[in-house]
């Protein structure tokens, strides 16, 4: 699908999912990812093979900048093996950036690395979240630019809700995220939906929460549904670079599928270890600075 749209004159924004994306901000995997497995409390799948994660995070880069995206590196090295999921420290709004405070403990921390980088480039810091509100990004998403959903989970609270809720304004909707497999696995709201058209997500039904289904009707939005044995392979955690163009990590044949027959064009890269081995799809490893 080509992308028709005139380039934008904003420097950041990312009030949507499915706006052509122009900048986005990502973390190559590093030292401390190459680490991630030696701690359980981090939750990686096995012993990460780290030039491996690194040789699949340049092949996501490349797809992005393929299909014209501006990928900015976040060169900053800290200890959470985390880091190189860089949509959950943060939100992008067209006021500036939400630096965010994760519910989980080794997270806590990176929204400041976020935020110093959005300081150095001029991006205003529009608020930050304080102890004990926590939120990760994973838990957020723009339906429309001007409706916000958060999902009230395992990493993000209701002090964390209420004060997103503050200062993003406007049309908010939150949501109780399912339990799942307990705080060691948490299932993030963006686990189980991703847009991929303006009015199309991809979504794992048995845990979307019945009243996103709803919204999601009245939005007149479709959905393609994810089956279960597709999930933990991240094929529900699909980036939409614009309407109807995504990007996904390969292994999801049915879901893949599905989005073609519904005249998506979808675009797939290698994400064994930069992706599944810590649970995070192409949404996870990279936060849009600019869409529109």
């Amino acid at each position: 699908m080509a992308d028709t749209a005139a380039p934008s004159t904003r420097r950041f924004g990312a009030q949507s999912m499915t706006a052509p994306l122009r900048e986005v901000l990502v973390k190559r995997p590093g030292a401390a990812f190459g680490r991630a497995h030696e701690n359980p409390a981090h939750g990686y799948l096995h012993p990460v093979d780290l030039a491996q994660a690194q040789r699949q995070h340049d092949a996501f880069c490349e797809v992005l900048t393929g299909l014209g995206v501006a990928v900015h590196e976040l060169t900053t090295e800290t200890e959470s093996p985390d880091l190189v999921y860089t949509y959950d420290p943060a939100l992008v709004t067209d006021r500036g950036m939400i630096a965010l405070r994760s519910g989980k403990p080794n997270r806590e921390r990176e929204g400041s690395a976020l935020a110093d980088w959005a300081q150095e480039h001029d991006m205003p810091i529009v608020g930050r979240l304080e102890a004990p509100e926590t939120a990760d990004g994973g838990d957020a998403f723009w339906l429309r630019p001007d409706v916000f959903c958060i999902g009230r989970s395992l990493r993000t609270n209701a002090a964390g809700a209420r004060r997103l809720t503050e200062l993003v304004g406007g049309e908010v909707h939150v949501f109780d995220v399912p339990y799942a497999n307990g705080p060691e696995e948490c299932l993030h709201l963006l686990s189980v939906i991703s847009p991929v058209a303006d009015d199309l997500a991809a979504v794992f039904l048995p845990q979307l929460p019945a009243g996103l289904y709803e919204l999601l009707g009245e939005h007149g939005v479709g959905m393609v549904p994810v089956p279960e044995e597709e999930l933990a392979s991240q094929g529900c955690n699909i980036l939409a670079v614009r309407s109807g163009v995504v990007v996904m990590v390969e292994g999801n044949p049915v879901t893949q599928r599905a989005l073609l027959d519904r005249g998506c064009e979808v675009h797939t890269f290698p994400g064994s270890e930069v992706c599944i081995n810590g649970s995070g799809g192409p949404t996870c490893i990279s936060r849009p600075l600019l869409r529109g």
